[in-house]
């Protein structure tokens, strides 16, 4: 192995091209490692499509709980926990089942919002989402 000790000019201005070639070498290893990997395929029949009718949306019911208890159902006041039971069993019903948005005021009692979803569910409401349009209402 030969050694430039240079001409005594001043420094030598060369680049030191050994790490570069053993990071390109283990790119290289690791893209040869990692490739026969890549090409493993899963062959799966996948169900034709068939033309269906568009389905019908479903029915929204806008199911809001205000501040001081209030619930209100598409915007008619509902008087106790009984009726609103009566309004799951019957929608509960349907099909499709309508979609519940229930808008809780920020400053209902937590205790009434779970009573709702309660009895949301203990009549078999599948649909149930909770929708805060207050940031909008400004």
């Amino acid at each position: 192995m030969a050694m430039s000790l240079g001409s005594g000019e001043g420094p030598m201005i060369e680049i030191n091209t050994t790490p570069l070639i053993d990071v390109m070498l283990v790119l290289l290893v690791t893209l040869i490692v990692t490739l026969p990997i890549m090409t493993h395929t899963t062959k799966i029949d996948l169900p034709q499509r068939q033309h269906q009718p568009p389905k019908t949306p479903p029915q929204v019911i806008n199911l809001a709980i205000e501040f001081d208890g209030t619930i209100t159902w598409n915007g008619t006041v509902v008087p106790n926990m009984q009726v609103l039971d009566g309004y799951f069993q019957s929608e509960a019903q349907k099909n499709p089942q309508p979609e519940i948005h229930l808008s809780p005021d920020g400053m209902a009692k937590y205790s009434i919002v779970a009573k709702v979803l309660a009895a949301a569910q203990r009549n078999h409401m599948t649909k149930i989402g909770f929708v805060n349009t207050s940031e909008f209402s400004q």
